[in-house]
C-alpha cells in the first residue's frame, strides 16, 4: 500500500481511519485469491458486516511510505477472526489489528447458523 497525501493529516501523518480502510480492501482481495469474489457474495444474498474490531497503533505511518499488509483469516463456528499486520518498509509494525466478521442471511437478517459451504471450502484450502 503506497500512502498518498489523501490518507494523511495536515503532518503528513496516516489519518488513523485510513487503517480501516486497507484491512478492508487487504480482505477483500484475500477472499478474492482463495476464490470468492465479495460483490458475488452480496449479490447471493450474504453478508460479511464486521461485529468487533480493535486496532493497535504502534507507530505512525507518513506520507510517501510504501505499507505492507499481511492478514490471516481463522474461523470460530461461524465466525471469522482476521489478524493483521501492517509494516513500513524498515519493517517496523505500524498497526496491529483483529476484524470479527459473522455471514449474515440478507433476506432474513439474521447471522447465519453454519458457513456458507463454498466459503468454508474457500477458507479451507489457505
Amino acid at each position: 500500500m503506497q500512502v498518498f497525501p489523501h490518507h494523511t493529516d495536515y503532518a503528513g501523518v496516516v489519518w488513523h481511519g485510513a487503517y480501516i480502510n486497507w484491512l478492508e480492501e487487504a480482505r477483500v482481495i484475500w477472499l478474492q485469491q482463495a476464490g470468492i469474489n465479495y460483490g458475488e457474495l452480496v449479490r447471493s444474498g450474504i453478508e460479511l458486516p464486521v461485529v468487533e474490531l480493535s486496532l493497535r497503533y504502534h507507530r505512525s505511518a507518513v506520507m510517501g511510505e510504501q505499507l505492507t499488509i499481511s492478514a490471516r483469516c481463522d474461523r470460530h463456528g461461524v465466525r471469522l477472526v482476521w489478524e493483521y499486520g501492517i509494516h513500513n518498509q524498515a519493517q517496523h509494525l505500524c498497526v496491529s489489528a483483529t476484524v470479527t466478521l459473522v455471514p449474515v442471511d440478507r433476506s432474513k437478517g439474521k447471522i447465519m447458523r453454519a458457513m456458507p459451504a463454498h466459503l468454508a471450502n474457500a477458507l479451507a484450502h489457505l
